[in-house]
């Protein structure tokens, strides 16, 4: 009987490809390098920050994305400012895990999971790819539904418009764990801990104007 050869270690997930203005300089030990960090923030998110610059003013907007592979789609109307935008922007998506309560109100802190993308999107034009790109937003905020949903119609495509951002430069940064005291203050008779924070969503409510005998479904 011949020994079978022993399994290869599956391949190490690619790094992030960092730029300065990525990298994380304060409580760096916080970074996270590895691309598959920045796919799971971002596919445990179903709204994002969009920062760009309209008429020379800065503008942070939060608004649904999607991700297909290392490409995040960002849509919205055509008559929007900020996706019209030909200059570089700045996507964040944050996820607030715990309170951490501290013996001293220095260390109070936060449990999270972050990302930062920076980039020059591009807006998309290929009927296929739009599509494509609205399919990856939707399945993200509303899972299951563009397969039982009314597809758009031209005309809500020619008013809909998407950008594609692609993954090249961003940051990952995560907080997790119990609070860090001085030494001393361990001995206060204050408690200390975390308070789990937690995104649920609540019973489905239907249209007042639903027809009789549709329930929703999960799947």
């Amino acid at each position: 009987m011949t020994t079978p050869p022993p399994s290869e270690a599956p391949p190490a997930a690619p790094a992030i490809s960092g730029t300065e203005r990525t990298r994380v300089r304060r409580l760096s030990e916080r970074a996270a390098t590895d691309r598959q960090a920045l796919y799971d923030v971002l596919d445990a998110g179903r709204i994002c920050h969009l920062g760009v610059i309209v008429d020379g003013s800065p503008r942070v907007l939060p608004t649904g994305y999607g991700r297909a592979g290392d490409t995040l789609y960002l849509h919205g109307s055509t008559g929007a400012a900020s996706l019209r935008t030909e200059g570089e922007i700045c996507v964040t998506v944050t996820h607030l895990d715990g309170l951490v309560l501290a013996r001293s109100l220095f260390h109070h802190s936060l449990n999270y999971r972050s990302a930062v993308i920076y980039g020059r999107p591009r807006p998309v034009t290929d009927p296929d790819e739009k599509l494509a790109g609205l399919r990856a937003v939707v399945e993200n905020l509303t899972p299951g539904r563009w397969d039982v949903a009314r597809l758009p119609t031209r005309k809500e495509l020619a008013a809909t418009a998407v950008l594609a951002l692609p993954l090249d430069e961003a940051s990952v940064k995560l907080r997790q764990g119990p609070p860090g005291d001085e030494e001393e203050d361990y001995a206060l008779d204050v408690w200390a801990g975390v308070l789990p924070v937690r995104e649920v969503l609540g019973e489905p409510v239907p249209d007042p104007r639903l027809r009789p005998g549709i329930r929703y479904s999960e799947e």
